[in-house]
């Protein structure tokens, strides 16, 4: 089968790309062709494929918000739609598997799809189907205002960025995207990595058929060190506002027992790095982006994994991740993420922004090391059984070929 994976960046960036690479790699792991189609980036992985991929553009850099030819290619990329077709018509993939293609991509790509009866699964890695800021958080708390289609929400907020500009852009992207060009219309399945994911796109108004299957990685490539060399527990990850930063550190600046290992970059960085500089707080250490056996290194080093969310976390790849390594995860009790924890059995959860209890649960783990080895040997077994390769890949392929027989069936 040859597989047209979609995704807007073709480097490990975020869990959206790393759930992208994850499936290439394995699809290519049991003989499938893979095509990738991306944006053209300096940090890209190299590709035969290259030269179909699309103008790098940086929506960050607010000339090109306020540009009308920038905001355009947002809306709709005339680029991304020219090039995946003549993509399409020199490979002539069996499905395309797409992951985040919002702005930079833009839905524009679906057409030269549907136009060549190709089927599209689209996996859900935030939510942009039915929240024009992606999050269904804003102002430091879960917004569901979008609710039902009520996408002017969005600029009256001003919940993109805190820009009005910028809000009224993702606003304008809404509603033509859903009510003038019914582009979801034109995606076979959705797929959500969690049951919470499922349940809340369907709450929030989404219409169009959405299955779960979870993310999978290759536990062959995680070595479990269920001891630790260091007494500090990590969060590695986006550093921005929802993630819980702030609840974090204020949580760790009350122990003494434990220090904590920030890894990872974002927005909140200066931020945080000035509240722990300000306030003399001598147990958290940023340590920067890593990634690879680097990144797997410092969290083996540690007791455990924190992963402190205060918005609808859509999975927690960074839970599988960190059970396969042999470590338990305290997570906040949101979103995706108390599908994955079994409480007191691979890990323990915590009301989301609550420091108090966060530092209770920390308290607790760290006086208990026998308990911390057990958790660790459980969510390793957990991933092993349920978020393998070998467990997956069959489901994700039986959602391919129900797509391939449904175009089959149209096209009659």
């Amino acid at each position: 089968m040859k597989v047209l994976c979609v995704n807007k960046f073709y480097f490990i960036r975020g869990g959206a790309e790393k759930a992208f690479l994850n499936t290439i790699k394995m699809l290519e792991g049991k003989g499938h062709d893979v095509v990738p189609f991306a944006m053209k980036h300096e940090l890209n992985l190299q590709s035969p494929y290259e030269r179909y991929f699309v103008s790098n553009i940086d929506y960050d850099k607010k000339e090109l918000i306020n540009n009308i030819k920038g905001a355009a290619n947002l809306l709709y990329s005339a680029e991304a739609r020219v090039k995946i077709k003549r993509l399409i018509d020199n490979e002539s993939p069996d499905v395309a598997h797409l992951f985040n293609i919002y702005h930079h991509l833009s839905p524009s790509i679906l057409y030269p799809l549907k136009c060549g009866n190709i089927p599209v699964i689209l996996t859900i890695n935030d939510y942009k189907t039915v929240c024009a800021s992606y999050l269904l958080f804003d102002k430091g708390e879960v917004c569901e205002a979008c609710r039902g289609g009520k996408y002017y929400e969005c600029f009256l907020r001003g919940c993109v960025k805190g820009s009005r500009a910028k809000s009224l852009l993702n606003m304008m992207e809404m509603y033509l995207h859903h009510n003038v060009l019914h582009v979801h219309d034109l995606v076979d399945f959705f797929i959500a990595p969690s049951i919470f994911v499922k349940n809340k796109l369907e709450e929030m108004g989404l219409k169009s058929k959405v299955l779960h299957l979870p993310h999978a990685i290759d536990t062959k490539e995680f070595t479990p060190q269920y001891k630790w060399e260091e007494r500090s527990v990590v969060y590695f990850g986006r550093l921005s506002r929802e993630k819980g930063l702030v609840t974090l550190i204020d949580a760790m600046k009350k122990l003494d027992i434990v220090s904590l290992k920030i890894i990872g970059d974002g927005p909140m960085k200066d931020v945080l790095q000035n509240k722990v500089r300000a306030e003399k707080i001598k147990n958290v250490r940023f340590l920067g982006f890593k990634s690879g056996s680097e990144l797997k290194n410092e969290i083996c080093k540690s007791m455990a994994v924190i992963l402190p969310s205060e918005c609808y976390e859509v999975f927690g790849l960074c839970i599988i991740e960190s059970f396969a390594l042999g470590k338990p995860v305290i997570g906040a009790r949101i979103g995706g993420i108390p599908e994955l924890i079994n409480e007191n059995v691979t890990g323990v959860t915590f009301e989301p922004g609550n420091g108090d209890d966060l530092y209770e649960k920390i308290v607790d783990l760290t006086k208990n090391p026998d308990k911390i080895v057990e958790m660790g040997k459980n969510g390793r077994l957990f991933v092993e059984q349920n978020f393998n390769v070998e467990e997956l890949y069959p489901k994700l392929i039986a959602i391919y070929q129900q797509a391939i027989q449904g175009k089959r069936k149209l096209s009659r």
